[in-house]
């Protein structure tokens, strides 16, 4: 059975859409996932990466195309009242829910449908509460521990070479986004076995 890292931000639309589709795209596999909550901005700033929000035709564009995908995927998705929005509050409270830095994914899911169904304010205080009340039987460290958990997190997918969310680990193999979950299942049978970034840059023409 293998192992896979799921690193995410509750920030990012394309994180619920991954997550939302990931046991589909793997049915009939063996295999075991470990969400990692991670702070997108921070992998954003150390590749100077304004991100699709930093672009404002970027940023038009991702919004009409997550909510096409939410309809046309069946899983539904509502921008929340605003966006970008400080994804701490909820990273951090996903993190309570976690003594080594993985959530389960009861806990991932409610966070993500917190921010991507209703199209309600993701922050707003009395919101927060509600969901802090559903994920109350997860809790198991406290907002100092979860910020340490976090920062652990962020800079240990940094190390690993992730640059984005969602990013899908295993085996030592990346693979990013929605659309990488194809690929990503194609590796889990042996059909097409991905190549690492090494012997990529080896066969690029130079």
């Amino acid at each position: 059975m293998k192992t896979i890292t799921c690193y995410l931000d509750f920030v990012s639309p394309y994180a619920w859409l991954a997550f939302a589709q990931l046991p589909e795209q793997l049915a009939g596999l063996s295999y075991r996932v470990q969400y990692r909550p991670v702070l997108l901005g921070a992998l954003l700033n150390a590749h100077a990466n304004p991100g699709p929000a930093g672009i404002a035709p970027k940023r038009d564009w991702t919004y009409r195309h997550v909510r096409w995908l939410g309809q046309y995927l069946g899983c539904g998705l509502e921008m929340p009242a605003a966006h970008p929005f400080d994804p701490l509050p909820l990273l951090r409270l996903a993190l309570e829910c976690s003594a080594d830095g993985s959530i389960n994914r009861f806990t991932a899911d409610a966070v993500l449908r917190h921010v991507w169904h209703g199209g309600a304010d993701a922050l707003a205080p009395e919101r927060l509460a509600q969901l802090r009340q559903q994920l109350q039987a997860q809790l198991r460290s406290d907002a100092a521990q979860a910020k340490v958990l976090l920062r652990s997190n962020t800079e240990a997918a940094q190390q690993r070479g992730v640059f984005g969310v969602p990013t899908f680990e295993v085996d030592g193999q990346l693979f990013w986004g929605l659309d990488s979950l194809p690929m990503l299942r194609a590796y889990l049978v042996g059909d097409s076995p991905a190549p690492s970034p090494a012997s990529v840059a080896q066969a690029a023409p130079g």
